[in-house]
């Protein structure tokens, strides 16, 4: 049903106003109730920035109207989340009479649409024209003035709704700063348990991490990228439980310890034994999901062990995948007693590309696993070519993720 549904035509009888904005401010399109609301055509309005269309009122020097829409159309480009601003008075200019200018109120709301890079491509600017109800308001309840004195308005209840509106507005960027501040801190620390050193020595690798949708940019997936001398490449992903700060600090834990496992054990089987039994210690570990690998590029022979992982990709130089799905055991502490895990090994060829990722890049909700896991093999068949940083782009955007998901994503790209 959806693909017949004619978009355009719903958005231009929708009875809410609305501007749709480029990047640049720029109006690119509007719909038949923005210009009954305001009285242009859509000659008057198409191309034009929407500032250039609708100026500051000359004659009312305290109006911050156009100050609070810039504001907000600018955090929208940088955030690249919708912005809900509020009641604003907006004076707009009477067509035909150059320099005059009508009173309006209106409720704005700015919306942004991304594109395949991440980036705002639009902003949908909606208002909702409220001058009938507040003039109503003012007619009805008139100020009195006193002899003398002059107010900053003429009627009170435009002076209420001033002071409401900025009051809102203040407390809006009280919590906008406070979010940000919690946000750098999650980042920060984020950043610090997913730091990998040894990461920078290889340029043949590439690494993206995107918690889900609606996150404070903290989650509980991981990567690992660890150098064992002289000729061996270490490379983990894991995935706990949960969302937010609980599951990234149980990550931080079980990362830092499988990183140090690998290190003194140099096999995947025996490194995720030691990582099995920490995790009984840790409440929240039980049932986290992790791979490890090691890349032998002296023998090229690629050995591995999986703790309930959805398996790794080997795509070949002829765009040929295999899965490395033969030594695959349950979660961490899925058993009430020690079993060793099983390991395997798989040979590789200069130029095959080994990938790792987390669940959220193949899962969908409602769908088999096997059709994600189809669709991911199939973009990195077809662009087997790319180099790692444009290879993991190219997946996170066919895959449509590049903005994050419904869960929690990381993925490691190496090209062997």
């Amino acid at each position: 049903m959806a693909s017949r549904v004619d978009h355009a035509a719903l958005f231009a009888a929708t009875p809410s106003p609305y501007l749709v904005l480029g990047p640049d401010l720029v109006i690119v399109d509007v719909n038949r109730a923005y210009l009954e609301a305001t009285g242009r055509t859509r000659e008057d309005l198409l191309g034009e920035h929407i500032f250039t269309a609708f100026p500051n009122n000359p004659a009312d020097p305290e109006a911050d109207g156009v100050h609070n829409l810039k504001t907000s159309l600018h955090r929208v480009l940088s955030s690249r989340r919708p912005d809900t601003m509020a009641l604003q008075k907006y004076d707009i200019p009477v067509m035909g009479r150059p320099g005059a200018f009508e009173e309006r109120w209106w409720s704005p709301v700015n919306t942004p649409v991304t594109g395949p890079d991440g980036q705002v491509s639009y902003i949908i600017h909606r208002v909702e024209d409220v001058t009938a109800f507040v003039k109503a308001h003012q007619a009805a309840h008139p100020a009195s003035v006193q002899v003398g004195q002059r107010l900053e308005k003429a009627q009170a209840l435009e002076a209420e709704l001033y002071a409401r509106a900025r009051e809102l507005q203040r407390l809006n960027e009280e919590l906008r700063h406070a979010h940000t501040r919690e946000r750098e801190v999650a980042v920060t620390l984020q950043e610090a348990m997913l730091h990998a050193p040894d990461l920078a020595h290889h340029g043949n690798v590439a690494v993206r991490y995107l918690p889900a949708t609606g996150s404070l940019n903290v989650c509980g997936d991981w990567y690992d990228v660890v150098d064992i001398p002289p000729d061996q490449l270490a490379v983990a992903v894991g995935d706990v439980i949960g969302h937010g700060l609980e599951a990234a600090a149980v990550m931080g834990m079980l990362r830092s310890a499988l990183s140090a496992s690998i290190r003194a054990l140099e096999r995947p089987a025996q490194a995720l034994e030691v990582l099995g039994l920490y995790a009984r210690s840790v409440e929240a570990a039980l049932g986290t999901t992790t791979f490890q690998a090691i890349v032998d590029t002296r023998s090229r022979l690629i050995s591995y062990s999986n703790a309930g992982h959805p398996p790794p990709v080997l795509v070949h130089r002829d765009g040929s995948c295999e899965l490395l799905d033969q030594a695959t055991d349950p979660p961490l502490g899925a058993r009430p007693q020690h079993v060793a895990r099983p390991q395997a090994t798989l040979p590789y060829k200069p130029e095959d590309t080994l990938v790792l990722y987390t669940d959220g890049l193949i899962e969908r909700r409602g769908e088999d696993i096997d059709a994600g896991l189809g669709r991911l093999t199939d973009v990195l068949s077809e662009f087997r070519r790319l180099g790692t940083e444009q290879l993991a782009d190219t997946v996170l955007a066919h895959l449509d993720v590049s903005s994050g998901g419904r869960d929690d994503i990381a993925l490691i790209v190496v090209r062997l």
